[in-house]
């Protein structure tokens, strides 16, 4: 039931500026760009570790779309949850992919975030009033303890390539699914999700909120290795073995989220949470019961993750 070993990485600054603008890549603890291939000799006596983006290379790269909450007029209700643009899916779609994003002023942290949580390969671009935030959030993700740990799912998706699976792939992890892309139907997980298949005709993937639903109810909560309570703006991600496990929390509502709480399946004892923008803060209420481990975090910015170890 696991994904591929995380590997800490982070996404590159792709910078189009003159040198002039040094100094304030320094203030922000940023050393490392991509850069127009003209401005490689330049950004180099300047004592940056600068690699050109070619615009051959430029065009191999997958254009992703900046995180957020979209705005959709046509969905607008009180009763109807945020959509969320994200791209973790995609991350796990092709682990191996190599992306280009231009973030907008005020969602660089978080592409950033998504990047790192799935160990992409990203260059991102941002608007120069975004460089201090963004060298902060770098900041906080080099510091994180290492853990290289294994990704935990709890269903396969078999990945066609078609755009219907990958629509429910955003669908499923919108609502906080673990789910493993594959290449064929494999017995690990509790559940197996192929369209075309008996269980899940094409006919299904017209409505892929529905099909999504139905894949939460098959599931069922109680074997969700993870759920969350009191946002549906936050997304996880989830990583672990026997002894040890990590939740990423990714944070798309653009404001704080107080008093999150957070169900893992198992005996486990929270550490304390690393939470980008306010240091790092003890969790709340502790609770081990049924089978499964509780806590809430007093406030989550763009970002976060809380380490656990196997309860004695």
């Amino acid at each position: 039931m696991s994904l591929a070993l995380l590997v800490a990485a982070l996404p590159v600054l792709y910078w189009d500026q003159p040198t002039t603008t040094a100094e304030d890549l320094r203030r922000a603890g940023i050393e490392t760009l991509r850069v127009p291939k003209e401005r490689v000799a330049e950004w180099g006596r300047a004592g940056f570790a600068a690699s050109p983006l070619t615009s051959e290379e430029r065009a191999l790269r997958v254009t992703l779309k900046p995180p957020g909450i979209a705005a959709r007029g046509d969905l607008a209700s009180a009763t109807r949850r945020p959509w969320i643009d994200a791209n973790g899916w995609r991350y796990l779609r092709q682990p191996d992919g190599r992306y280009f994003e231009t973030s907008p002023r005020g969602v660089a942290v978080l592409a950033a975030a998504e990047a790192f949580v799935h160990a992409a390969d990203l260059v991102l671009a941002i608007e120069a009033s975004d460089l201090e935030v963004l060298g902060q959030a770098l900041g906080f993700f080099r510091a994180l303890p290492e853990a290289p740990l294994p990704g935990i799912a709890d269903l396969v998706v078999v990945d066609d390539g078609s755009f219907a699976t990958g629509e429910l792939m955003n669908l499923l992890a919108r609502r906080n699914l673990l789910f493993r892309p594959a290449a064929r139907a494999t017995p690990e997980p509790p559940l197996v999700v192929e369209l075309g298949s008996r269980a899940y005709p094409k006919s299904e993937a017209g409505n892929p909120d529905a099909l999504a639903l139905k894949v939460r109810a098959q599931l069922s909560d109680e074997r969700r290795s993870l759920r969350l309570f009191g946002s549906e703006v936050v997304l996880a991600r989830l990583a672990g073995d026997a002894g040890r496990l990590r939740v990423h929390l990714l944070n798309y509502g653009g404001r704080d989220v107080e008093g999150l709480r957070v169900r893992v399946r198992g005996s486990w004892t929270p550490g304390a949470a690393h939470v980008l923008q306010h240091g790092r803060l003890a969790v709340e209420a502790v609770l081990v019961q049924d089978g499964a481990t509780e806590f809430s975090l007093p406030v989550l910015g763009p970002y976060a993750v809380v380490d656990l170890v196997a309860a004695p």
